[in-house]
């Protein structure tokens, strides 16, 4: 973005909808991963979960951290989750349904002059 005349303060980024920590436990190879990638992950993935070496991920709280991380600083978060808000499609509930199609979402990004 920056590349192309935008200035890191005046980027405003928007958080959400999206699958939320409480709806969002993943598995010990998915933890290993992303601490072996960065090990600030941490911060977003509480050990608490129904299963051994398990954890619920904070998806927007990642998201976040990288963005602040970036020196994006004006940050919108909406708060939605896609699994319990029935409005958004949400892959993770159509698995747990058995549903044959989860849809689709669709994301921008905007640059204003």
């Amino acid at each position: 973005m920056e590349k192309l005349g935008a200035e890191r303060g005046g980027i405003v980024a928007a958080i959400g909808p999206l699958i939320r920590q409480h709806s969002y436990e993943v598995g010990g190879e998915f933890v290993e991963r992303f601490l072996e990638a960065d090990a600030e992950t941490c911060r977003v993935l509480p050990s608490r979960a129904s299963a051994t070496g398990h954890a619920m991920f904070d998806l927007a709280g990642f998201i976040r951290m990288r963005l602040e991380n970036a020196g994006v600083l004006m940050i919108d978060d909406i708060g939605v989750d896609t699994y319990s808000d029935e409005r958004f499609y949400s892959y993770r509930r159509s698995v747990h349904r058995q549903e044959t199609d989860c849809g689709r979402h669709v994301h921008a990004i905007a640059l204003e002059p």
